[in-house]
């Protein structure tokens, strides 16, 4: 049973039968009733009842996925504004990767001039390009899951009916993020693959 949020452990509890039990109903009680009826005439019927019995009484009825809701709207909210974050980190991270692949390979355009003179097809030159940003991203996508690793207990509070180790959203998230890179060092692979060798080997 959890009382206090989605998130916590769920422990065994007993309850007692009402008529056994010495204590008053403090002003916070509550009754779980479990019926194959229509929650609306569910609804109505205990309204009349408690009516019945004092009229002045307040009365909050609700289903149990309204109230699973209710306490999921704030972990849900969490959890949607981190994914906004960390779509726009990895965005920039695209821009960034994309920026530097486009300076190295200006930085190395001799060199490409040099390998295409020498035979280099354009289809080899772009899988070097693409190659050396596929694993400068893999080694961080994987420090990256290492890390969460370590994280995951933070994220713990958020999460409910999902594990907060679970193997298959790492290995999706390292995809995408090795398929993101790749889109954005195709753009300077393509443009190291039509270099002039001509006009690379005069340049300083």
């Amino acid at each position: 049973m959890k009382n206090n949020g989605l998130a916590e452990r769920g422990d065994p509890e007993y309850y007692e039968v009402r008529k056994h039990s010495s204590g008053n109903v403090g002003p916070g009680a509550a009754a779980v009733i479990r019926s194959g009826m229509d929650p609306g005439a569910m609804a109505r019927s205990v309204r009349a009842e408690v009516a019945g019995l004092d009229p002045a009484l307040p009365v909050n009825i609700g289903s149990m996925q309204e109230v699973v809701g209710k306490l999921a709207a704030r972990p849900r909210f969490n959890a949607l504004l981190l994914s906004f974050f960390a779509c726009i980190g990895v965005l920039l991270a695209a821009i960034g990767l994309y920026g530097v692949i486009s300076f190295l390979v200006a930085q190395r355009t001799q060199e490409i001039g040099v390998r295409v003179a020498l035979g280099a097809t354009p289809g080899a030159i772009i899988r070097m390009v693409l190659g050396n940003a596929g694993r400068w991203t893999a080694a961080g996508a994987l420090l990256g899951v290492v890390g969460s690793l370590f994280t995951a207990r933070l994220l713990r509070a958020m999460l409910f009916q999902i594990s907060d180790n679970n193997a298959w959203a790492r290995v999706g998230a390292l995809a995408g993020l090795l398929g993101i890179a790749l889109l954005a060092a195709w753009v300077p692979a393509r443009r190291a693959a039509r270099v002039d060798p001509i006009q690379a080997l005069r340049q300083d």
